[in-house]
């Protein structure tokens, strides 16, 4: 699967009406290509598109398809909004957002294996000469963290479970943080200038 940023840059309601002309484009060319295509758009406060929008590519030749697509899109038309406006060009960027799996919040003790071990350390000779502490591995993130405080395997299996636990969260928050800086990087890069694909007027042709 391919992720797409479509963004205006910050630029103002034509670019927006720009956006969504694009993505009517893009979702017939996906179709005529075998490929499923979702979308998910930003608000759209006024009524003339989303400032940006990420789409989900899927099937075969997905890379090929995705690549007639990165770079600026030109849309050549009179400002709907702004019929006296001078400007004719509006520019919209596309942009490829590398794939960050998402972790799940959610632990499954089943993905999780315990080995034992002598806890040594601190705590006096009942942790020294029994096998209470534990290092637990989720399988699915690789995750792994040590528990030696609690007095039973038993206690420390369940401190394990909850460290790693709250480690899952902490990777999903920073997952989430990567991507929102992508696609923050993503709305900085719009180049205004040589587009790979060009439209005109209201029908959004293909010049």
């Amino acid at each position: 699967m391919i992720r797409l940023l479509l963004t205006t840059g910050r630029g103002p309601g034509e670019c927006r009406i720009a956006l969504a002309g694009t993505l009517g484009v893009l979702a017939r060319e996906a179709e005529a290509a075998g490929l499923d295509l979702d979308v998910a758009t930003g608000p759209d406060a006024d009524g003339h598109g989303p400032a940006s929008a990420i789409a989900l590519l899927a099937g075969a030749g997905e890379e090929a398809f995705a690549a007639t697509w990165l770079g600026s899109i030109l849309w050549v038309a009179r400002s709907p909004l702004r019929p006296h406006h001078k400007r004719k060009n509006w520019f919209i960027g596309v942009v490829k957002l590398e794939p960050r799996p998402v972790p799940s919040t959610e632990l499954d003790p089943a993905d999780v294996t315990f080995d034992a071990f002598g806890a040594g350390g601190p705590g006096g000779q009942h942790q020294n000469k029994t096998a209470s502490a534990v290092r637990a591995v989720h399988k699915p993130s690789g995750l792994a963290v040590v528990a030696r405080e609690g007095r039973s395997q038993h206690r420390n299996k369940a401190i394990a479970l909850q460290r790693l636990g709250t480690l899952l969260k902490l990777k999903y928050v920073l997952a989430a943080e990567a991507d929102h800086r992508q696609v923050q990087s993503g709305h900085s890069r719009l180049e205004r200038g040589r587009p790979i694909r060009t439209f005109a007027g209201k029908e959004f042709r293909s010049r």
